[in-house]
């Protein structure tokens, strides 16, 4: 299976980008307005590096994709992607954070309640909707959805173990 990378492009869209076999890597930014860019990078045998760009509306992208093979999730998350007030994110797991070697647990049980882990990756396969007691390891992929701001308080809880909290509205008088 192709490792394609996925990078957030503020106020643009989003790009998708992968190395082919012969070293040639691949990438496609998805713009919020419905168009695309196709942008392919090569080196040459004489040390030059080649670049070609086609620009895609939505229906000539369709058309490519149908001729390539088909797409198999990336059209049905890039629409959800527009949905105002929500936020879907990947969250790779690295060894040092607080969720590696741990049971996914309930979010809403931690205290972060409408954000979900709607799957995790982990090689070539993808575990959609796991338990609680699905354990994370370093390497994994979790695909977050929730408002961006819940989405943010979880991955701070993946990495560190905590949530940032809110200072308390009536807290006691010091040495009180």
């Amino acid at each position: 299976m192709v490792d394609v990378r996925r990078v957030k492009l503020p106020g643009v869209g989003v790009l998708h980008t992968f190395v082919t076999d012969d070293g040639g890597k691949v990438g496609v930014i998805t713009h919020r307005s419905g168009h695309s860019d196709l942008i392919t990078f090569a080196d040459a045998e004489d040390g030059d590096s080649r670049k070609v760009s086609l620009r895609l509306d939505e229906d000539e992208a369709h058309t490519l994709a149908e001729l390539l093979g088909g797409t198999r999730i990336t059209e049905s998350l890039s629409g959800m992607d527009q949905i105002p007030g929500l936020s879907i994110d990947w969250f790779p797991v690295d060894y040092d954070h607080h969720i590696a070697g741990q049971q996914l647990g309930s979010l809403t049980t931690k205290g972060l309640p409408g954000v979900t882990v709607v799957a995790v990756v982990r090689g070539e396969s993808a575990n959609p909707a796991p338990d609680g007691d699905f354990k994370v390891f370093p390497g994994d992929t979790l695909v977050v959805a929730g408002a961006p701001e819940k989405v943010a308080k979880a991955f701070q809880f993946f990495r560190t173990g905590e949530f940032t909290k809110a200072p308390a509205e009536h807290s006691a008088p010091p040495g009180g």
